[in-house]
């Protein structure tokens, strides 16, 4: 059997060019790429940059391109909906139904004006919110240490990079200290990479295997480095990847629910307007008026107002959200906010205050020892990763920052997540020491050796229980413990490394405090009735982390420890992902597998963090949240950003989420229900009338106004109730709605034509009267629709909904007594027949009150 050669082994003569290229990056002393690039270590000057900017551009490497205006506009014509009122409208004007093509047009320019208005506004409104929370670099400007935005960085920039940053370009590396990168971004594997400032292999067949290259869109894990930047925006290795990608857009469930709803109205509209148009034209003999008939009526049925309602409601949202210090960069995620019914997040800055304090500092039995305190002092100022809020707690004590004129720091190797340790190397009259801080049992593998009361003793399995009990007793009084270790160094060298962290003394421990925040128990009860269960996913110990949960009111059902997932199968990680509230020890890919598990039992998962480790989980999760103060990694991952970590700014997002949700259903279901009722009454009318129930432009005119009386459903109040629930996307809720509730529609209209037939009311008399009570009944349903409860006395529609539904059901009844009724074929009623109408249309109201009661019973109406 023949297999095609796999097209991504085959190198593109682009591809070997720009390997050439990047290979002589790579291979050139530093020097001349400082002679090539006029920089120095020193960097550029501000000056420099600026004049850079205009040769090279902005660094952003996938933004889309922006359209101009009146390409977008066009764009707009481009949605399933718009193109069928185009397809009628032209086969209308083509039959030389001029009128009411003009009107079908008119239709469809109102309804892509006012949706690209509404677009262009949210755009240009959300370009503002995310310009917020954009992420910056360190570099060097002018010989100082300077924080820029990732997009003003131009080739020739010396950048600084520690445990955290994004690579905010392609890079050459200069200098390195353990630095590992994440460049699944670029590769798809999520094993860190060790990078260094020389080229160990020169066999490339890739540019990503390049040792001291350093790509844009990759991340640093642990380390630092200083680099020069060699190209920006799309000419990096994932700018060229984003010329590719940028127009693939991931879908959300939201998404995916109005494109099946799009299509399951469009699919019923062909089908009946088959039927309608084959009906007409047998019974009428009249082809080109049957046509004309039908085409109107699949007009009725296109909910051509839907992208308008769903860009107001999502930029409204968004807008409002924004007010609450939640920014939203994705819209669409909006719904997914609202329809989350799980979050998962750590405890600290959530739970807690993020304020770590250094409560203690011990020997092994836990007694106060000033050695400990300045050993970790030590280890925590000469480190020059991503200082986390334990050692900023640790610097607090600036007491002892004089004594660290006395050191001079030699080496340092930084924290990563498998070690979970860190070491710096520095050195007193002429003697090194090695001092290590991190998790105790990771400390303790290291340790041969303890210090107690100033001697030295070894350690043997008889002293571990004890000094194991220790740390216990610290965690289950609510404390934080860090281990430090140390020995004396007597081989001098210029580079230490991970090896080095053996046969340590264990010193003693830091135990560190962060109070639960204040009104935090109110805000977890308030999630709990907001259907959010909440589940902590740490990286910190079970009973320091079961100690806050149980003060903050936490309902635990269970914890697992990270090192008791590893083995799991899917299935049992599935099970144990939702029998346990606490998930402790855990490294960032089980973070990810904890939130697959809980999707994969139809959960809508969201995940609040802020760290290196939590970027894998942040993107996996159906809403990834994270916090301005958040690492590059992190930020750029989230599709909501909160301007401060807290739960009730989390809780305020829920709620607008739900608010957005329910006034686009609310459309849907109006639209659904109405529009298919519209379908049923003029095929069952055509059998058994002489001529046509309402003429084609009438029709459209009925449709064009019920439209206009929608647009303000963004507006509308919402229930207190109805967000109290998690909302996902539910199509099969939204058929059962259609099929039962557009029928009475239907009853109803049948009502009105035996009551017209009965009082044998002339032609012009039968179309103004079904016009009428079409607008009215379709147009004022919205009350009952809108709410599960009895309108007006239990729940009021919004004063802009009012007012538009009123006006325009007058301005319906003013267009049949006015001239410009005469030429659509309408006359003025008399009163008698206003009265007919008004005692359908309340009927009609009363019995939908009545099924939507006993359906809610059923199916949960909201």
């Amino acid at each position: 059997m023949f297999v095609a050669p796999v097209a991504a082994k085959k190198i593109s003569q682009n591809q070997k060019a720009k390997l050439l290229e990047y290979k002589e990056y790579s291979t050139a002393p530093i020097k001349y790429l400082y002679e090539r690039f006029n920089t120095s270590l020193k960097g550029l000057s501000q000056e420099e940059a600026e004049e850079r900017i205009d040769i090279y551009g902005y660094n952003e490497p996938a933004r889309k391109k922006k359209k101009n205006v009146a390409l977008k506009f066009l764009f707009t014509f481009l949605n399933p909906l718009v193109i069928v009122l185009l397809i009628i409208a032209s086969a209308s004007l083509f039959l030389d139904n001029k009128i009411g093509s003009y009107l079908i047009y008119l239709m469809a320019f109102v309804s892509v004006t006012l949706t690209f208005s509404q677009e262009f506004k949210a755009d240009r409104e959300s370009t503002k919110l995310i310009e917020m929370v954009s992420s910056t670099a360190t570099i060097y400007r002018s010989n100082k240490l300077t924080e820029v935005k990732i997009k003003e960085i131009v080739p020739g920039d010396i950048v600084y990079l520690s445990a955290g940053d994004m690579i905010p370009a392609d890079l050459r590396l200069i200098t390195c200290k353990d630095l590992f990168i994440n460049q699944a971004s670029l590769t798809g594997e999520s094993f860190p990479i060790e990078k260094y400032p020389s080229l160990n292999n020169e066999n490339l067949k890739s540019i990503i295997e390049l040792d001291n290259i350093l790509f844009m869109g990759s991340s640093v894990l642990t380390g630092t480095a200083l680099a020069l930047v060699i190209q920006t925006g799309l000419k990096t290795q994932f700018g060229d990847l984003a010329q590719r990608i940028v127009k693939i857009r991931t879908e959300t469930s939201f998404d995916k629910g109005i494109k099946k709803y799009t299509w399951l109205m469009i699919r019923l509209m062909l089908v009946l307007v088959v039927i309608i148009f084959a009906i007409n034209a047998i019974t009428k003999n009249n082809i080109l008026e049957a046509l004309f008939f039908a085409l109107a009526v699949a007009i009725g049925m296109t909910p051509e107002m839907l992208p308008l309602l769903v860009a107001i409601n999502l930029s409204k949202g968004a807008i409002s959200m924004s007010r609450k210090k939640v920014i939203v960069k994705r819209l669409n995620s909006i719904q997914n906010f609202g329809a989350m019914n799980i979050l998962c997040t750590d405890k600290t800055g959530t739970l807690t205050m993020d304020k770590i304090v250094l409560e203690r500092h011990c020997d092994i039995k836990g007694e106060e020892d000033e050695e400990v305190l300045k050993f970790t002092y030590l280890n925590s100022y000469y480190q020059t990763g991503l200082k986390n809020l334990l050692d900023r707690a640790i610097l607090d004590h600036e007491e002892l920052e004089n004594e660290m004129l006395n050191f001079r720091k030699i080496d340092e190797m930084p924290f990563d997540f498998s070690r979970k340790i860190m070491s710096v190397v520095v050195e007193k009259d002429n003697k090194r020491l090695l001092i290590t801080k991190g998790r105790p049992e990771e400390i303790f593998k290291r340790c041969s050796k303890y210090e107690y009361d100033g001697k030295i003793y070894k350690v043997s399995e008889k002293i571990w229980p004890e000094l194991k009990n220790q740390v216990e007793k610290l965690n289950s009084e609510g404390f934080r413990t860090v281990a430090i270790g140390y020995k004396d160094i007597n081989t001098i060298k210029d580079v230490y490394s991970k090896e080095d962290e053996e046969n340590l003394i264990l010193k003693g421990y830091i135990a560190f405090l962060d109070p639960p925040k204040p009104g935090v128990r109110e805000t977890l009860k308030l999630l709990n009735e907001l259907g959010i269960e909440l589940k902590i996913l740490t990286g910190d110990n079970a009973l320091v982390t079961k100690n806050i949960c149980d003060y903050v009111g936490i309902n635990i059902k269970g914890s697992i420890a990270g090192d008791n997932i590893d083995d799991l199968t899917d299935e049992e990680i599935k099970k144990v992902a939702i029998e346990n509230t606490i998930f402790t020890r855990l490294t960032p890919i089980q973070k990810e597998r904890v939130i697959r598990a809980l999707q994969a039992g139809n959960n809508i998962v969201g995940f609040l963090g802020d760290g290196i480790n939590d970027a894998p989980a942040l993107k996996v999760a159906d809403v990834g949240i994270s916090v301005n103060n958040a690492v590059d990694i992190a930020k750029e991952t989230a599709d909501i950003i909160l301007l401060e970590k807290s739960l009730s700014a989390l809780e305020d997002g829920v709620i607008e989420g739900r608010r957005v949700f329910g006034n686009i259903v609310k459309y849907i279901k109006m639209g659904s229900s109405s529009n298919f009722g519209n379908m049923i009454s003029p095929t069952i009318a055509s059998i058994f009338l002489k001529f046509l129930p309402m003429l084609p432009i009438q029709i459209l005119l009925n449709n064009f106004l019920y439209d206009l009386s929608q647009i303000s459903i963004p507006t509308d109040n919402i229930d207190p109730d109805y967000i109290k629930k998690p909302k996902p996307w539910d199509i099969q809720f939204i058929k059962k709605f259609m099929f039962i509730f557009g029928p009475i529609s239907s009853v109803f209209d049948l009502i009105t034509f035996g009551v017209l037939i009965l009082l044998k009311a002339p032609q012009d008399v039968f179309h103004t009267v079904w016009f009428l009570e079409s607008l009215t009944t379709q147009t004022l349903v919205i009350y009952i629709i809108r709410t599960h409860k009895i309108p007006f006395l239990q729940s009021r529609p919004s004063r802009p909904l009012l007012l538009t539904t009123l006006l325009i059901v007058g301005a319906g009844y003013a267009i049949t007594y006015s001239s410009l009724g005469k030429h659509m074929g309408f006359v003025g009623l008399p009163v008698y027949y206003i009265g007919i109408i008004a005692g359908v249309v309340i009927c009609y109201l009363i019995t939908v009150q009545i099924v939507k009661n006993l359906f809610s019973r059923k199916y949960s109406y909201d």
